[in-house]
């Protein structure tokens, strides 16, 4: 039998069959309305004492909590995850171009047919569960799985932090575990036998990755301009994977860079690379080289 307490506190009870429940040893569990106004339930408190304080905390927490932030909440609550999602989105302007196609290939793929039309306050560690088991009945690669829970496991958190979710959904969760296939890296003799095979252009971009440690598309992007000291190199752009334009620098804003040390050797295959096809005059980036974004 549930104990009642003052209106809009809740209640707590024990979900045996014992007779004299106040001497046995189950657990109490606590019901209540959060405060995007959904009834929830906690179990694992030992004492009337630990239920009740439980629930005091709870009470105290909606009544200081003002009314505008209390419906902000609420409204928060009642949204679909899809909607939810597409605003996270928007909101994410520090992300690349190239990482938002990212994220948005992900919902569109993997969580939006699975949760798309969930208001996010009924969204608990159950529906995470059974969102992962959903992508291992359709045989979701595991890389895929990790992307698609990371994905929903900032949505969801974010909610989370502005109240629309009151309980933390990832609790005892055990996410997708996704071990990376072992990096190999070329030995010198390989570096040595793919130049020699390599177009003029595609030996720069090895160098530049292989001794300066740039990403491919940061390679592409090699410009004389950037050669800020004999023995450093500044990075500043990259070439976008999908659409071949210069773009801003991964996990970097607009107008930042970073510096790696550049060895004689690369400095080298930049001015020979000059010497060799000419470069041409850009206003907005400097001299920068022909290189064959496709090689």
């Amino acid at each position: 039998m549930a104990t009642q307490l003052i209106r809009g506190m809740g209640c707590f009870f024990k979900n045996c069959a014992c007779s004299r429940q106040n001497r046995c040893p189950h657990p109490y569990v606590v019901r209540y309305r959060d405060a995007t106004g959904r009834q929830c339930e906690e179990t694992g408190y030992t004492t009337q004492q630990s239920a009740l304080e439980r629930l005091t905390k709870i009470y105290h927490d909606k009544r200081t909590t003002p009314r505008q932030q209390a419906d902000i909440r609420r409204e928060i609550g009642k949204e679909r995850f899809g909607d939810y999602a597409s605003t996270w989105l928007s909101r994410q302007r520090h992300y690349a171009p190239g990482s938002i196609r990212s994220v948005k290939q992900v919902l569109n793929s993997q969580v939006l047919p699975v949760l798309e039309s969930r208001r996010m306050n009924t969204v608990t560690s159950t529906v995470v569960e059974d969102f992962i088991m959903s992508m291992e009945e359709r045989s979701v690669g595991l890389a895929a799985q990790q992307n698609a829970f990371d994905t929903l496991k900032k949505i969801l958190l974010d909610a989370r932090r502005r109240g629309g979710i009151a309980e933390d959904p990832f609790d005892g969760v055990i996410s997708p575990e996704y071990i990376p296939r072992k990096i190999t890296i070329p030995t010198l003799d390989e570096l040595h036998s793919l130049k020699a095979a390599a177009s003029d252009g595609l030996r720069v971009v090895i160098d530049l990755m292989s001794g300066c440690g740039l990403r491919n598309g940061e390679a592409y992007a090699a410009n004389l301009e950037r050669i800020v000291s004999n023995d450093v190199y500044r990075i500043t752009e990259q070439i976008e994977g999908t659409t071949r334009q210069r773009s801003r620098l991964k996990h970097r804003k607009p107008g930042e860079f970073r510096e790696t040390p550049l060895p004689l050797t690369v400095r080298e295959s930049l001015l020979r690379y000059e010497k060799d096809h000419g470069i041409r005059d850009d206003a907005s980036a400097g001299t920068v080289f022909h290189l064959d974004h496709r090689a």
